[in-house]
Order: C-alpha cells, then structure tokens, then sequence
C-alpha cells in the first residue's frame, strides 16, 4: 500500500503543469518619423496606441492616432484619431461589429467628424501565409469644418484588409476603406495604409507605413489628397 501511495505521488508530481490562459489583453505602441505632404509639407513625429480585448467570440478594440508638428514655434501639422470597435464572431469567417470614431483634422479643414455604425465581415482569405476580410456597412456621419459649418448624413463604409506573411516573423499589410456620402454623390472618402512590420524581438519590431487620405469633395481651398510616411519603432505588450 505504501509503494502504490507513493507511485500516485511521483506520477502526480511528474505531470506537466497546465498551460498559461491565453491572453486576453494586447496592447502596441507606435513612435516614429513622419514626412507628410499635401495639405501640410512638415517633418515631424507621430505617436499610436491600439488595445484589443477578447474573450471567445467577442473582441475589443480601442485605437488612438496623434501627428503632431511644429515650426519655429508655430503648428505646422494637427491631426488626431480616436476610435472603438467592438464584433463578434459568427463564425471561423463571418462577423458583425459595431465602430465609432473621431477625427481632427485642421489642416485639412476638419475641426471634429465622427463616424459610426454596424456593418458585416467576411474572411474570404485564410491561408497559411496570406489573409483577406471584406466588410461592410452603413454609418452615420457629422462634421464640422475649422469655417464652423456642420454637416451631417448617412454613409455606405467598404473596406479590405490583406496581410501577407514575409518569412518566419516579418508581414506586409494593406487596409483600405471606402466612405460614401449617401446624401451627396459625388462626396467620397478613401483611405489607404500600406505597412511593413518587422519584429526585432517578441516585443519590439520595426514599422514603415504610408498612409493615402483622398477626399473628392474637401472643404474649400484644400487639397484633395494627403501622404503621410512613418518609419519607427513598435512596442508591444
């Protein structure tokens, strides 16, 4: 009886411990260098945050973008980003969510917009080194311009996201998004960011994205499209 106790013991002892949970909480920091041109022409920096919360079917995203610059003691470039997204997962490739975001941009002519509304999801792309999701859906908008007129109105949102895998750690994404004034035709918004993410470590990696901002109609006496070129460092935890 006392070999059987202790042959339980040593067989218990010897198991292998139970893995960690999964993490439910990620969060990344960006800081780096920015070259922007069009409605501004600076050389300054930028900073970002995003956090993603999830647990089964559910995710959390909060984002936060800042570009901020100055000249001789003057601002030269003013843009912030603030945003929150919440979906649920259908499936393995379909999902439905709901966002709000909010935009400054005064150098564009934007003093506030926000922007919100739920809309669909469909991964039509899952490989081992490539993905794809399309999503859609409708909004609501309200915007004010630096003038201090307001408007407001419904929009159709179509967006892409592509990430392709470059080797054991390196990837290369592409998001693109569509915005269009369903009250106004010819008021149309695209945004596009190109990114290339090179891990240095588990938490610290390299980034260079472009980022295309074009508006068919802008507030008058602006440009139409702006580039912003960042390079930094990204930390995660």
């Amino acid at each position: 009886m006392i070999a059987i106790a202790i042959l339980g013991f040593l067989s218990a002892v010897q198991q292998p411990a139970p893995p960690p949970p999964a993490r439910r909480v990620h969060v990344t920091l960006d800081l780096g260098f920015v070259n922007a041109s069009g409605n501004s022409d600076v050389t300054s920096f930028n900073l970002g945050e995003k956090l993603t919360w999830q647990r089964k079917r559910v995710t959390l995203i909060q984002t936060v973008k800042v570009l901020y610059g100055a000249t001789d003691g003057s601002t030269t470039t003013e843009s912030y980003e603030a945003g929150t997204r919440a979906q649920y997962a259908v499936s393995s490739r379909l999902g439905a969510f709901a966002l709000l975001t909010f935009q400054r941009d005064p150098f564009a002519g934007v003093a506030s917009r926000w922007f919100g509304g739920p809309g669909v999801s469909a991964a039509v792309v899952q490989a081992a080194r490539d993905t794809l999701v399309i999503e859609t859906g409708v909004a609501g908008q309200r915007e004010r311009s630096i003038t201090n007129v307001t408007q407001s109105f419904a929009a159709v949102r179509t967006a892409a996201s592509f990430k392709h895998r470059l080797g054991a750690t390196a990837f290369l994404t592409e998001n693109m998004e569509w915005v269009a004034n369903l009250k106004v035709s010819g008021d149309q918004r695209v945004n596009s960011e190109t990114a290339l993410t090179a891990p240095l470590s588990q938490q610290i990696a390299v980034r260079v994205a472009y980022v295309i901002r074009f508006d068919h109609l802008p507030e008058p006496g602006f440009k139409t499209t702006d580039r912003i070129l960042t390079t930094g460092v990204q930390v995660a935890f």
